[in-house]
């Protein structure tokens, strides 16, 4: 979230796409009913009526997977109708950069394109630079290649009819949200997006992200109370597993994965460090070398010096343009390219998707761990329905673990606050929480190394490590320590204190951090800010909920991130009712601001308040994502229609997928699965439901899988309500109950009819009679820049079942 969860109160206009906030994640729908109260208009776009539909103003049914058409649609709005914020974006976003002739778009490819490879070359897309390297721009934007008029181009084919035609969405529908949500591009009104993971899960997911960014971005809505693109975390610490790196492509802190061609630190830093030819920009990368030296000393200690590349030796590197996501993971099983792996805290064989593929693969390990609560789809899948146990030869150990209320430590919210959770009671028999599980087994991986040598032991017995887990003293070394005596502001801090703030580290050595977004958490003077809970604030803070001294948020306990773009050059707020932070007598007053420059009007000491880019400005023009720098509307892998308004460019060209006899796909419109499928999370059962299907009464609440599907679609394959009916896609059969509901109804698409199912994914053989995996139909396509895979829209039919036998 660039905002947080208190700040959606100050909107006045609410978007929820993706998700269904009031079911999923109700603390949010706690502020967005108060941002009602307040007098903002709620609209909520989706595939299906929930309960969040029935809180919001008017909901807006959409055909799964044509989120960047509706989007793009409501860029050309915004542009025709002059409701973009001009101020803001001339001077806050990359609106003005002049486009090298290197770029172009033709019939839905951007320039650079190689199809054999199904990539892009990027350097195309290319800014037109001056004599000293510095990107050309054009405040008076009259120049035809500056970044807003090449958009304004690129989005004039999204008019209300072609949206209409493709997503299903009438053109009355499309204006009534265009036109309520645009309005907050004025100085004094803002409007917040809200996501979740009905945006991500597409092979188009980060674009569809992007395509939200330009719109709040048009309409000055990033940095300003009541603004901001907001994603919708579900698991506590989802924002923390991706700030400390529990991903394939990133180090903690968001640095880029050390690969085999940076053999040194030095390589590894000029690859990764940008340089920028700007005077205004803060180009706030630039400190990457202070950040990853100091988490090297943070991994390595007294063995990281400044001889011996601060150990960067050690890590281990990745090959350019491999994958080492989840789902290059599963496929190298199948191909028998691993002999073993460990699973803590995801039920794979349940939530991934084709999980006739995912337990097929795990067929081939010779060995698996799992850690978990209770035994799983996973931790059984050597005994699953139609496998014979005396053929696998997978040795399978279930390590019990602890409950989340059993342990101690910190969470990241979906705002990024970091919040102490005490241990309520201790685990049961024998279990254990993962790191109570993970520091025994390295420290006795370590033990052999000394005992028994072996290859390159270095990385492990050279770690500053420890002899057991403490999660306090874990949270420290997050925030990170001073190696050798250093004064700060005038104060000393002795070897072995905690650093203050993340402006305090170094390169070279005498600081670590495990996180540099996290220094600043703990401290000397303050202690645990994680356990603060404290509700004072100043009047200008009460205004808009900033909270200040309630728990601590990333980075430096700033609450809206590029706050300093809710002031104009001089630095007064847009909107003084609801400002986040103002210029005051020579400082910077309300939240923790962006930098500590001066306004953008001191030519000499000013910077542009989006820091985190190279050039400082925001990017409505995105050169860094794989598949495009504007947001494109691809159809999904599998679609029931073979053309569309936009391009002949039918399906994203740059797709990830996989080969093997398991990975098959519907054609586009293939009449043996016409229907459109859509998967989605339920109340009463959580994630795949692993855990909650081990609850009687709710179990006893939703105690079998279903099918929600439209009254007109029944009538046409002659279910009724409460029918067994069997769903099929070209990777799998699943057997549900049919819902008959008018939550979903059809869709005019490209002059036909199309219909749309939806179904939860919560349901699993262990537990008797309550049907299988939905993801045994889902599809193995996943968005090139994260490799998610697209499980909100694959192809089906549906027909009703002479007999079950999943389901009692």
């Amino acid at each position: 979230m660039t905002n947080h969860w208190i700040d959606i109160k100050n909107s006045d206009a609410v978007l929820i796409m993706g998700s269904n906030a009031a079911e999923h994640h109700p603390v949010s729908f706690k502020w967005i009913m108060r941002a009602k109260d307040n007098g903002a208009t709620l609209m909520h776009v989706d595939p299906k009526f929930s309960r969040t539909s029935a809180r919001c103003d008017f909901h807006v049914p959409i055909r799964s997977g044509t989120d960047i058409a509706f989007l793009g649609g409501m860029i050309n709005y915004i542009i025709k109708s002059g409701s973009w914020f001009r101020d803001y974006v001339v001077n806050y976003t990359n609106a003005p950069f002049v486009l090298a002739d290197s770029y172009d778009f033709k019939d839905g490819l951007f320039s650079g394109y190689d199809a054999a490879t199904r990539s892009y070359d990027r350097s195309k897309w290319a800014f037109k630079r001056d004599a000293e390297g510095a990107p050309v721009r054009d405040f008076t934007l009259k120049d035809e290649r500056c970044v807003f008029n090449v958009m304004a181009r690129h989005y004039s084919r999204y008019t209300l009819e072609n949206v209409s035609r493709i997503t299903g969405v009438s053109q009355e529908n499309l204006m009534k949200v265009y036109k309520t949500f645009c309005a907050t591009g004025k100085p004094d009104k803002a409007g917040t997006i809200l996501y979740a993971i009905g945006w991500t899960q597409h092979t188009v997911g980060v674009q569809n992200i992007r395509a939200s960014a330009i719109i709040q971005l048009l309409l000055g809505n990033i940095g300003v109370a009541g603004g901001g693109i907001n994603a919708l975390r579900g698991e506590p610490n989802v924002q923390g597993s991706t700030d400390h790196a529990l991903l394939y492509h990133a180090l903690p802190g968001y640095h880029n994965l050390p690969l085999a061609q940076w053999q040194t630190l030095g390589e590894y830093l000029k690859a990764n460090t940008p340089v920028t030819h700007l005077k205004d920009s803060a180009n706030w990368w630039s400190n990457r070398p202070k950040y990853v030296t100091s988490l090297l000393k943070g991994w390595f200690g007294d063995e990281a010096t400044p001889e011996n590349d601060f150990c960067y030796g050690l890590l281990p590197k990745g090959e350019k343009g491999a994958d080492y996501s989840y789902m290059y993971v599963m496929d190298k099983m199948l191909h028998d390219q691993m002999r073993g792996g460990f699973v803590f805290g995801v039920n794979p064989m349940n939530s991934f998707p084709n999980t006739n593929k995912m337990r097929a693969a795990l067929d081939h390990l010779d060995w698996l761990v799992v850690g978990e609560l209770h035994n799983s789809e996973t931790s059984d899948n050597w005994r699953r329905p139609g496998s014979d146990p005396s053929k696998q030869k997978t040795e399978v150990f279930l390590l019990p673990s602890a409950h989340r209320v059993e342990k101690e430590g910190t969470i990241s919210n979906s705002g990024r606050w970091l919040q102490w959770f005490d241990k309520a009671v201790e685990p049961g028999g024998e279990a254990r929480n993962f790191a109570d599980m993970y520091v025994p087994l390295i420290n006795k991986i370590r033990e052999l190394y000394r005992t028994e040598g072996g290859t390159f032991p270095d990385p492990l017995l050279k770690m500053h490590w420890t002899d057991k887990y403490d999660a306090a003293e874990w949270t420290r070394r997050i925030n990170g320590f001073f190696w050798k005596d250093t004064e700060v502001n005038g104060k000393l801090y002795k070897r072995g204190q905690l650093v203050p703030s993340f402006v305090n580290l170094k390169d070279d050595g005498s600081t670590s951090s495990l996180n540099w977004l996290y220094t600043g958490s703990w401290t000397e003077e303050e202690g645990n800010k994680s356990k603060r809970r404290d509700p004072s604030q100043t009047e200008m803070q009460a205004r808009i909920g900033i909270y200040p001294n309630w728990s601590w948020c990333w980075p430096v306990n700033r609450r809206i991130l590029y706050n300093r773009a809710s002031v104009d050059l001089n630095g007064k707020p847009w909107n003084p009712a609801k400002a986040v932070i103002e210029w005051k007598d020579g400082k910077w007053i309300g939240d923790v601001p962006d930098g500590p420059w001066p306004p953008m009007s001191d030519k000499e000491k000013g910077r542009q308040p989006f820091i985190m880019h190279t050039d400082g400005a925001a990017q409505l023009f995105g050169p860094g994502r794989l598949d495009g720098p504007f947001p494109e509307h691809y159809e999904p892998a599998e679609t029931p229609v073979e053309t569309h308004p936009f391009s002949g460019q039918l399906t994203s060209p740059c797709y990830k997928f996989h080969t093997s006899e398991f990975d098959t796909f519907a054609k586009p419109a293939d009449p043996r699965f016409p229907i459109v499928l859509t998967t989605y999370s339920m109340t009463e059962h959580w994630c795949g439901g692993g855990e909650t299907r081990n609850v009687p009464n709710l179990l006893e609440a939703e105690p079998q899988l279903y099918v929600e599907m439209s009254h007109e679609l029944a009538r046409e394959k002659g279910i009724k309500n409460g029918d067994g009916v069997i769903i099929e896609s070209a990777r799998g059969t699943v057997e549900a109950i049919a819902m008959v509901t008018i939550r979903i109804r059809p869709f005019e698409v490209m002059g036909k009819t199309v219909h749309l199912i939806g179904m939860p994914f919560a349901y699993g053989w262990t537990t008797p009679d309550c049907g299988d995996s939905t993801n045994r139909l889902t599809v193995t396509a996943y968005d090139p820049n994260t490799t998610i895979p697209e499980t909100k829209a694959c192809c089906v039919n549906i027909r009703k079942a002479d007999k079950l036998t999943e389901i009692a």
